[in-house]
């Protein structure tokens, strides 16, 4: 069962694709570092061009021929939909945006090559109520496609949050399947929940999912040591070490136990984040700033090494590229254990091949998780900011992440 692979990024889709049985037999990105990632972990069949400028001829030189395709895969970059995009300007030029081209394209190639199925991942904004003209696009391109060719593609698409699935990261994408000859694609059912905050009533209903995987059965193992400069400067950076696991700078503000230097959501949540040791992780951000986290429990930047932990890369993973480099591409990444678990409903629906055999990029659950650690007092260089400091004034007095409800 033959893949294409569009955007791939450093491959965390493409890994999990390859442990659910596919065989990816092209790949394509514009980045070069990140082209360069794949090909030092053993993926020839690389092409680095803009996707405008890859032809049916150019895939085909790779894959064989158009009828030698089962699944087209890819995210096409999402910066026109993203959810950051609204912080910074209150709305986002979408479908307008000329990066969104590539959502034309990556339909241009499913046009072509007909596959049996494919799968589109974009960020959860693509599916916005009231701003869902990425996701009409969609809808109105497979149209096309399935009267222009005679195809049956019935999308079905949905959000999910791969903690649900065993990925020690609270992470929510877009995703949408649509297979050829009309059957509607099923989403694999979640395997996790969280257990610490489900009503009781919740809990046992859930008694045969299994709690988060935490950011303990993932780092656990895993050495740190990659030669990078982990440190964390800047302004906020001696600030850290006084924040307890699993919190932010929410911390230091008069509703919560530490000092009150900040008001209350006037920050952007990933300000100052640390990592719990007995909690998945959050979303490993692309392009952080010097105080955006998570940062480690040890008051440091997680090594690229840890990043990877986290997205459920393969163990034998490998990168070398600039920092910030490194930091992009991981963090732009679909994890790779998700992509596995979607990999393998795809091969028993499109093929009827089903594996009994456990996940080969599942995280080993630990119980044994250390206490926190001790937080340190707040230095006296921040004491000036010691205060009534007002808290942000409301929903419709600024602008908002709309799924947490905190500033911007």
């Amino acid at each position: 069962m033959n893949v294409v692979s569009l955007f791939s990024g450093c491959g965390g889709l493409d890994y999990g694709m390859e442990a659910a049985g596919w065989n990816i037999v092209y790949r394509n990105d514009i980045d070069h570092h990140s082209c360069s990632t794949l090909r030092l972990n053993g993926r020839s069949d690389v092409q680095c061009a803009p996707i405008e400028e890859v032809s049916t001829n150019e895939i085909c030189r790779f894959a064989g021929s158009a009828k030698d395709v089962d699944l087209v895969i890819g995210g096409p970059p999402c910066q026109p939909f993203s959810k950051s995009a609204y912080w910074s300007r209150g709305d986002t030029l979408r479908l307008k945006d000329p990066r969104s081209n590539t959502l034309r394209e990556y339909f241009r190639v499913i046009e072509d090559f007909k596959p049996k199925a494919f799968l589109l991942e974009n960020v959860h904004g693509i599916s916005y109520t009231g701003k869902e003209e990425g996701l009409q696009f969609i809808i109105d391109k497979i149209r096309e496609i399935n009267r222009k060719t005679g195809t049956d593609y019935r999308p079905r698409w949905k959000v999910l949050n791969a903690a649900d699935f065993g990925v020690p990261q609270l992470r929510v994408r877009f995703f949408l399947v649509a297979i050829r000859n009309g059957k509607e694609f099923v989403f694999p059912q979640p395997t996790h929940f969280d257990a610490d905050t489900a009503h009781p009533d919740l809990k046992l209903s859930n008694i045969n999912l299994a709690p988060y995987s935490t950011t303990w059965d993932a780092l656990r193992d895993v050495n740190p040591d990659t030669g990078e400069n982990l440190r964390v400067g800047g302004k906020w950076g001696k600030l850290l070490p006084s924040i307890p696991e699993g919190e932010n700078y929410l911390w230091h503000t008069d509703r919560k136990g530490g000092m009150p230097l900040f008001g209350w959501r006037t920050r952007f949540w990933c300000f100052l984040l640390k990592l719990a040791k007995n909690k998945p992780s959050w979303t490993i951000q692309a392009q952080p700033g010097s105080a955006i986290g998570p940062f480690h429990w040890d008051n440091r930047k997680l090594s690229w090494r840890e990043q990877a932990a986290l997205q459920t890369f393969p163990s034998d993973f490998r990168i070398n590229s600039p920092r910030a480099e490194i930091q992009r591409q991981i963090g732009n990444a679909v994890p790779s254990l998700l992509a596995e678990i979607l990999g393998r409903s795809l091969m028993e629906q499109v093929s009827g091949e089903r594996t009994k055999e456990s996940l080969n990029l599942s995280i080993r659950r630990n119980a044994d998780i250390p206490p926190a650690e001790r937080i340190q007092p707040v230095p006296e260089e921040y004491f000036c900011l010691r205060g009534i400091h007002a808290p942000h004034p409301g929903t419709g007095k600024g602008r908002f992440d709309q799924e947490t409800g905190y500033i911007c």
